[in-house]
């Protein structure tokens, strides 16, 4: 029979020793996702390119082997104001530290040493392929009008694919998540400033690097630089001139809460964005500015982006 294409299950889970294998189970590491998918066998490959006598293409030898998978997981709270969220450890293999303050909240900040790996399990109709040694990068998507998510791309090292029963996963721990609208996400403010927003994205734009020398095969995340995108309803110049703001490298906070209800609410925050290259568009008839964004570390570091839930 052929293998169904919908059924698709993804455990992680976060290693203790890197590259070790640490057995993710249904039960205790399913990861609910939506429009999972997998590269089984990235990597690059050289050809012989040996002499001979005869036109034609050579063997190519792959002399580096890696897995590749992307996936989207709805953002939502933990349950609890102070219960990590079930895809917690996806934030921290994507070089984030989590702080659980009880009776508080759950805060994922950016660190620049040594982020967790995670081992993956992709089962697909019987099929099993393992990942091990797995660190990625993410986007927040929270549009108007739409369940927000977070886009997780990840990279991690080869194990040979098996056939399998696949594992039964227990989603409990997810909580239903909320649209983006004006009653669920009641504060978005840009340099102190409240806007009707009609689209936000941010992305940790981790660069993610596979290495496979001599005494070493890893995944290693190299550096960062955590950007966006904004559209907003124009206001009047003389109300807030973002051209200038602009034009001047001005800096100034991000603050995003979404969800009402306590142990479903997530905060997003900077404390130094930089509005780029703000253009009129139009929205439903109506004037509105679109911009990158660029969220900056202070000299402190580690600080150009915060996630909370609670």
């Amino acid at each position: 029979m052929p293998l169904l294409a919908r059924k698709k299950i993804l455990l992680a889970k976060i290693e203790s020793t890197y590259g070790t294998d640490s057995t993710p189970t249904g039960a205790a590491n399913a990861i609910q996702t939506s429009d999972l998918s997998i590269t089984p066998l990235a990597g690059p490959t050289v050809s012989r390119n040996l002499d001979r006598s005869v036109l034609g293409g050579d063997l190519q030898i792959q002399v580096g082997t890696f897995v590749e998978l992307s996936f989207m997981v709805e953002m939502a709270g933990g349950g609890g104001i102070d219960t990590p969220a079930a895809y917690g450890p996806l934030l921290r293999a994507c070089g984030t530290a989590e702080t659980v303050t009880a009776a508080t909240s759950v805060r994922y900040d950016p660190i620049s040493t040594a982020p967790p790996g995670l081992s993956m399990y992709f089962a697909h109709d019987g099929q099993l392929h393992k990942v091990v040694g797995a660190r990625g990068s993410v986007a927040l998507q929270m549009d108007p009008g739409t369940i927000p998510k977070y886009a997780f791309t990840f990279t991690g090292l080869y194990v040979a694919p098996s056939s399998t029963g696949d594992p039964t996963p227990d989603f409990a721990a997810y909580i239903v998540p909320v649209p983006v609208n004006k009653v669920n996400t009641a504060t978005f403010t840009l340099h102190e400033t409240a806007m009707n927003v009609t689209a936000f994205s941010v992305d940790f734009a981790n660069e993610v690097i596979y290495r496979n020398i001599i005494g070493e095969e890893s995944v290693q995340i190299v550096d960062r630089a955590v950007v966006g995108t904004i559209s907003f309803e124009s206001p009047a110049i003389s109300a807030k001139n973002w051209f200038e703001i602009a034009r001047l490298s001005t800096l100034g906070s991000l603050n995003v809460i979404h969800g009402t209800v306590t142990g479903n609410r997530v905060i997003v925050s900077s404390p130094s964005v930089q509005l780029i290259s703000p253009t009129y568009a139009e929205s439903d008839g109506v004037s509105i500015i679109s911009a990158s964004l660029s969220l900056l570390p202070s000299s402190v570091g580690n600080n150009e982006i915060r996630i909370i839930t609670t």
